[in-house]
């Protein structure tokens, strides 16, 4: 029993060891992903995950009946084209 604080003072110095070992990392892999332009959230490091706008159903409308008529367009440009 006379070896038990030795063992105590000396398991205390590793703790302490590793804890500023886990401090140096965190600022390495701070620095690293500054430097990657990764933008992360969250304690796991995910990526953060982009958002797109939200379009009205009348804005979608518009552009499927914009598109369609591009494609009939193209389509008489075509049978045109055949014909003479």
């Amino acid at each position: 029993m006379a070896k038990l604080p030795s063992v105590v003072q000396q398991l205390k110095v590793e703790r302490d060891q590793t804890q500023r070992r886990l401090e140096q990392l965190n600022r390495a892999l701070q620095a690293l992903d500054g430097l990657s332009g990764l933008r992360r959230s969250g304690s796991r490091g995910r990526r953060s995950v982009t958002t797109r706008r939200a379009m009205s159903a009348l804005a979608r409308r518009r552009i499927a009946a914009a598109q369609r008529a591009r494609w009939a367009k193209w389509r008489a440009g075509k049978r045109a084209k055949q014909k003479a």
